[in-house]
């Protein structure tokens, strides 16, 4: 499942940048998501993200772009909820998840409710929500007849995708019939602990509160990421980058990075990075266009379509932020999915 949500949130910044990746309470707006449902997460998180997957479905290339992205532990894991009677393709409308370096989770990070440290994380945990409409009582019956490990939290049963005791064991659990909670166990309890007031939930971290608010009902998909996890991205996204020696220092400044990918005929993504100041943004758009470039000409042979698109992908300055948006037609689509470009690589 962790894997995943990393082609999920791969999906969004793949739409943004084309390859240069290696990667339901009611809504408060069009495709968006209430406060009442952000506000189950706990306060540390490091990125959090959505996918409106009923809109996702009506695109005609969406199903070989699913088939060609999501790895084979997410279909076993499709698998065990349809033994149960869950169809995912027709009871999840929408998707909300977020990560969480596992330096956040430590006692004293935990006590302030923040990363430990903006440096890239190099592990993390996952908790999410999938909305929907569920029967709670069914499913939860038919887990329990089929004597599925479990753990109690405040009254509620959470039912084990595996042994139940791995350190990478994942767990999930009916919020309501609305609502199904998944991921690894001490964030599902933290989750819990947040529903009953014991914890601090997310609408508390002002900064990534105001950049979720900022993006809420922008997109088919959205995210936000801290400091730690643009640094982690602006590795994955654009390492071309990474080869001007000023780069590192503008990328160590950073301070969010914001994606959206919204559809209409195709697919249109805009990806923005949160500089330190105007005059990073001003330099890194600079990088980030000739490492574009740099990125096309390479392409040119094996992918001359995607080398088309990063021609015509926009780069501008904006503030303190760099704005790339680029535009893809449901053809140009359907071309890089033949050729593999979206591949979730295990």
């Amino acid at each position: 499942m962790q894997k995943w949500t990393e082609a999920m949130k791969r999906f969004a910044s793949a739409c943004a940048l084309l390859a240069l990746a290696a990667g339901m309470g009611r809504p408060a707006k069009a495709g968006g998501l209430g406060a009442d449902t952000i506000g189950l997460f706990p306060k540390g998180v490091g990125e959090f993200a959505y996918a409106d997957l009923k809109k996702a479905r009506t695109m005609k290339w969406y199903p070989a772009l699913e088939q060609q992205m999501l790895p084979e532990k997410f279909r076993q894991f499709e698998k065990f909820l349809a033994a149960a009677g869950i169809d995912t393709n027709t009871q999840v409308d929408e998707l909300t998840w977020a990560l969480v370096p596992e330096s956040a989770l430590s006692k004293d990070a935990a006590a302030n409710g923040a990363a430990a440290t903006d440096a890239p994380p190099d592990s993390e945990e996952i908790v999410g929500i999938a909305l929907g409409s569920y029967n709670p009582d069914s499913t939860e019956a038919y887990f329990k007849a089929q004597k599925l490990p479990t753990s109690k939290s405040h009254g509620y049963t959470l039912f084990a995708f595996g042994s139940g005791v791995g350190p990478n064991d994942l767990f999930f659990f009916f919020v309501d019939s609305n609502k199904a909670a998944f991921g690894h166990r001490q964030l599902l309890e933290k989750l819990i602990a947040v529903r009953y007031g014991e914890e601090d939930s997310l609408l508390r971290n002002d900064k990534m509160y105001n950049l979720i608010n900022e993006v809420n009902g922008s997109g088919v998909v959205w995210a936000v990421l801290d400091p730690a996890y643009t640094k982690l991205a602006m590795g994955q996204l654009a390492p071309e980058v990474q080869q001007f020696p000023e780069a590192a220092k503008l990328v160590a400044r950073m301070q969010a990075m914001i994606i959206t990918a919204t559809s209409s005929s195709g697919m249109d993504a805009k990806f923005q990075a949160v500089c330190g100041s105007t005059e990073d943004a001003n330099t890194l758009s600079q990088l980030m266009a000739a490492g574009l470039l740099y990125k096309k000409y390479q392409t040119a042979k094996d992918n001359p379509e995607l080398g088309a698109l990063l021609d015509q992908t926009n780069v501008v300055p904006s503030g303190d932020r760099v704005v790339i948006r680029m535009s893809v037609s449901d053809d140009q689509m359907t071309t890089l999915i033949k050729k593999n470009t979206f591949a979730f690589k295990m």
